[in-house]
């Protein structure tokens, strides 16, 4: 399945066209790599989707994937082709330099974003779903990890693993009824069987991904996902408190508001929200967003520190649990931790949240 991206940018569906590099990131059926296309020697990423570990069967993957070629926006991720190669989908798409802006609060703002950054990557984000709305699109998966952002400041929305397209009746409004998402992020609507759903959907979704970059982390996020269901449904709508969120605008508080109406048919369309004065006054990406990945390393090299930090972490905890049960005593508990410590300082990133982690297990010590 070939496709055209850009200016006469033509991309091959052989596999052997194609140098992977660095693994960028990763999930639960797919992993992402930094590659080369060999004829023209560009760098762009590549989506590998395991097929074996993937619940929807070839020919919706494959719908999928067809769909993304079809997308022509500034501010979405476009699949330049996609093909078959052993038991995975190979998706082409552009290379974003600066990653998600998941992994870059991971690595560098563990509590979020400046509001001037929030409301820059939100407007950009917003076209996207705008774009997507208006093209009979629900996105579905709308979340920080899914905003990716680009050297110069470009933000895309990315991601249509579990997108929906609502052309393939002719109904372009009808509503979904499939349980799809990541439980933090979705909407009550969704959660709820039988109750059906449209784009409303994702300015739900919308609201939670500006509280998420408000405060480094979603609503709900520290439970498990039954949980969260029950919470989402239950519970008043999340959102930025007037006492204890004081450094956000009054304008930012109420726009998170309109998107975290229960009733979907209270909540503004894309279009609609976009109209806003929390909007109207949001600067050009290419002024706030730039500096947040100012003097950071690569992409790869941090995405290659927090993986190892990450399982430092795993490792110092069940030597935790070991020093607790007896199974090893505390010196050989501090060689362990001054080796991990070491290890971490050697990295080619600093990932200060993993740091905080290993410190604080440290000290239980």
């Amino acid at each position: 399945m070939v496709g055209m991206g850009g200016s006469q940018r033509t991309f091959s569906a052989n596999s052997k066209d194609y140098k992977l590099l660095e693994e960028i990131g990763h999930g639960a059926s797919a992993t992402v790599y930094r590659a080369i296309f060999l004829p023209t020697n560009e760098v762009i990423a590549v989506k590998c989707l395991d097929l074996d570990r993937c619940n929807s069967n070839l020919d919706d993957i494959r719908r999928e994937a067809q769909t993304m070629s079809l997308i022509d926006h500034p501010n979405v991720i476009k699949a330049f082709c996609s093909f078959v190669v052993d038991r995975n989908l190979w998706v082409i798409m552009p290379f974003m330099a600066e990653g998600s802006c998941l992994h870059l609060m991971k690595i560098a703002y563990p509590d979020g974003f400046e509001e001037a950054a929030i409301g820059s990557i939100l407007k950009e984000t917003l076209k996207a779903l705008e774009y997507l709305h208006r093209q009979g699109h629900i996105h579905r998966d709308v979340k920080a990890g899914n905003i990716l952002l680009d050297t110069n400041g470009v933000v895309k929305l990315a991601d249509f693993g579990v997108s929906a397209c609502m052309f393939d009746t002719g109904d372009r409004q009808r509503a979904r009824n499939t349980f799809v998402g990541t439980p933090c992020w979705m909407a009550p609507e969704v959660l709820q069987p039988g109750s059906g759903y449209n784009s409303k959907a994702d300015i739900w979704s919308f609201g939670i991904t500006a509280l998420e970059l408000a405060h480094g982390h979603a609503p709900f996020s520290k439970y498990p996902p039954m949980k969260v269901l029950l919470m989402t449904i239950q519970n008043a709508p999340p959102g930025l408190d007037y006492d204890r969120d004081k450094k956000f605008s009054k304008s930012f508080k109420e726009m998170v508001a309109m998107c975290l109406v229960k009733d979907q048919t209270k909540r503004p369309t894309a279009e609609k929200l976009m109209k806003h004065s929390f909007f109207k006054h949001a600067k050009p990406p290419e002024l706030s967003v730039k500096k947040l990945f100012a003097d950071l390393p690569p992409l790869w090299n941090r995405v290659k520190a927090l993986q190892v930090n990450s399982c430092i972490v795993v490792i110092l905890h069940w030597c935790l649990i070991q020093l607790e049960r007896g199974m090893i005593n505390v010196a050989e508990m501090s060689q362990l931790k001054d080796a991990a410590q070491l290890a971490l300082k050697r990295m080619p990133s600093g990932d200060q949240e993993a740091l905080s982690q290993v410190q604080t297990i440290s000290k239980c010590s």
